[in-house]
């Protein structure tokens, strides 16, 4: 399976999309400040998931998420993850 995730920064909001063949590792080592691109951002929580069985899928959704319509979708899809969180929407 491949995953593509959704992380939020609880120390500044701060959004990140990924892609990953093992989530629960991958969380782990953002939250170890291991990857370069969110190492300032921690700690961060799962904010979503999607599961796919193909990593040409996955990646394509990710590249999506990305994009502006995505960043839109994600917006309307999560609105009340992130009223929880004061986020957005």
């Amino acid at each position: 399976m491949w995953y593509v995730y959704i992380i939020q920064s609880a120390k500044d909001n701060y959004l990140y999309i990924g892609l990953t063949n093992n989530l629960r590792k991958r969380i782990k080592l953002h939250n170890q400040k291991k990857v370069y691109a969110t190492r300032l951002h921690t700690p961060f929580t799962l904010a979503y998931y999607e599961a796919h069985c193909s990593k040409n899928d996955a990646a394509a959704r990710e590249q999506f998420l990305k994009s502006g319509w995505g960043k839109n979708w994600i917006m309307k899809a999560l609105k009340n993850y992130f009223k929880s969180k004061k986020l957005g929407g």
